[in-house]
């Protein structure tokens, strides 16, 4: 692989970063498939250089790769192609064009004279109680973009020192993976019978500044410069002196970091080589600053490892909610990552909690509620992505029941909006023209929608009952994604992953086993998390058909750029 990147050369001095001589290049000419490799191999480099302890190599590649034309040009990808592409920050500025693109790769990765603008800081509802709000800090484009491309470079070296039973804001990692950590530990009948669920206060707002500015492994001067750049509420300005603000795209790894060593730490206290310690069965499972550790005994976890977190906490600068950090029996039962986790009759059962199921259903009746003059064909559009994502979120659980008495509750909610828009028409009409029978199933809600082509097209609401349960295999501990010793293992992972979440939806699924999951234009992993869209070959304003052998799978931004190309609408 050479470092030739687009239509632009490169010269032998600057191809190991693939930065071209002369980086004023036009968006869609850039070569992705060669920014990614690039990219992945400076990743793999610093990933083998952390491994062996060897700290001024890290330094200098993570110099390299965030000085590369590669990576900058991957982190404005990055950030115009995320879900808040469109929010802006206190500049009001957003990269919407190809050109305002290209002109943001030449603008990051400057050390000297960078200066962060504050964030402008907004509040969201809580998903926990959304009647509580969370502050939300939104970093302006230009700094969310030099964010990720210092992400790139610290990313590798955090996914080699990151705690084994650590699950949260990592990649390749997921709750399904923290759930189904907590079952092997909780499963047999010789499992701990003792849970300690932790709740650090406020985790991303009490964050040590100098704890941060000590420990993570990255540029200091840039790190310091995002800490102590405050933020913007009612036109005033407010300095931060701890924390790291909830919304900033290196937040989460930061957190992660600040946490690592408790399970480390647990292990030198409890090691597994003494008998009496080993009987105690101190387990960590961690999903960012979400916790849990279970134990033999309460009194153990009540005055041994219970004090030792907070002191591990303290040197970070943050604390735990006494009111909020209980212990539990297993036969009690309790909420971790929107599951509930209980013992019954020596059977571990693992359920949607009871708050995720009432959530869902509050969901539903708001999206009727507001929409009461919409059409069928418009409430399927936004019930469909919000029930396929939850019902994919717990098929790995036992949700079977669950999954028919939420589709029951639906079906009266929707069964009531329909009377209520009618209120003149009988309800035969209504079961005949909202409830009608398709195939073998009766009584499947139905509406109509328009394709690009202007064809009517009928909807039909997703039965969270007809999504299969299927065990979740749990991702190996010590697997790293940046080590190329495990690019096997994480390919047929990704592959078999990407495959259970199409199931169900049988066009996608043939079109992405027809292309092997991969993009054909970029030849990179079309993931869930990646963005992608249909692409016709030939294009329907010139007859091209809907059928599979017209259509592809593209990454958004591939999909835009073979557009941009052939210059055609």
């Amino acid at each position: 692989m050479t470092g030739t990147e687009g239509t632009t050369g490169t010269t032998d001095a600057n191809s190991a970063t693939g930065a071209p001589s002369n980086e004023d290049v036009h968006w869609h000419s850039i070569n992705w498939k060669a920014t990614h490799a690039n990219v992945k191999r400076l990743q793999a480099r610093i990933a083998k250089a952390a491994q062996a302890g060897r700290q001024g190599k890290v330094k200098a590649l993570q110099w390299i790769l965030t000085h590369s034309f590669s990576a900058k040009a991957e982190a404005v990808k990055r950030v115009t192609e995320n879900h808040g592409k469109n929010t802006p920050g206190v500049d009001k500025e957003t990269w919407g064009t190809p050109a305002k693109k290209s002109e943001a790769i030449r603008r990051i990765g400057r050390r000297r004279g960078y200066a962060p603008s504050p964030l402008r800081r907004i509040y969201i509802p809580k998903t926990s109680n959304p009647k509580k709000l969370r502050p939300l800090s939104i970093p302006t484009m230009l700094d969310r973009a030099q964010q990720a491309l210092h992400l790139f470079a610290l990313d590798p070296v955090a996914e080699t020192i990151h705690d084994r039973n650590s699950y949260g804001f990592r990649k390749e990692r997921s709750p399904a993976d923290a759930i189904e950590q907590c079952f092997k530990l909780l499963c047999r009948k010789s499992s701990p019978s003792f849970v300690a669920e932790g709740d650090i206060k406020s985790c991303f707002d009490e964050i040590s500044h100098e704890f941060l500015l000590k420990h993570i492994p990255m540029d200091r001067l840039i790190l310091r410069k995002w800490l102590k750049a405050g933020f913007i509420e009612k036109q005033s300005f407010h300095p931060t002196e701890a924390g790291t603000p909830q919304g900033g795209i290196i937040s989460p790894v930061l957190a992660n970091l600040t946490l690592d060593g408790m399970e480390r730490l647990l292990r030198q206290e409890f090691p597994e080589g003494n008998k009496a310690q080993r009987e105690a069965k101190i387990h960590l499972v961690r999903y960012a600053d979400d916790f849990v550790i279970t134990g033999t005994s309460k009194e153990v976890l009540e005055q041994k490892v219970i004090p030792l977190i907070e002191t591990f906490l303290g040197e970070r600068g943050l604390k735990l909610s006494t009111e909020k950090t209980v212990i539990t029996h297993i036969t009690a039962g309790f909420d971790f990552l929107g599951q509930n986790i209980c013992k019954r009759q020596g059977k571990l059962l693992i359920t949607p909690s009871r708050k995720n199921i009432d959530r869902l259903k509050a969901k539903v009746r708001k999206v009727l509620k507001e929409q009461p003059q919409a059409t069928a064909g418009e409430i399927i559009a936004q019930l469909n992505p919000m029930l396929r994502g939850w019902a994919n979120y717990h098929r790995h659980v036992v949700s079977s029941q669950i999954f028919n008495d939420v589709d029951n509750d639906i079906f009266k909610c929707l069964w009531r909006w329909a009377l209520r828009r009618h209120p003149t028409r009988t309800k035969h009409w209504v079961k005949q023209t909202y409830f009608p029978k398709i195939e073998t199933r009766d009584w499947v809600f139905t509406g109509q929608t328009e394709t690009h082509a202007g064809k009517s097209h009928a909807l039909h609401l997703v039965r969270l009952s007809k999504v299969p349960i299927k065990r979740h295999i749990k991702i190996r501990a010590d697997a790293n994604p940046y080590d190329p010793a495990w690019e096997g293992y994480f390919e047929a992972r990704s592959y078999a992953l990407a495959k259970n979440t199409l199931e169900g939806r049988i066009d996608l699924q043939i079109l992405w086993q027809r292309q092997f999951g991969l993009c054909p234009v970029c030849h990179q992993a079309l993931t869930p998390d990646s963005p992608w869209e249909r692409h016709h070959v030939v294009w329907r304003v010139y007859g091209g058909s809907d059928t599979f052998d017209n259509i592809q799978l593209l990454h958004q931004n591939c999909h835009r750029q073979i557009h941009a190309v052939k210059g055609k609408p």
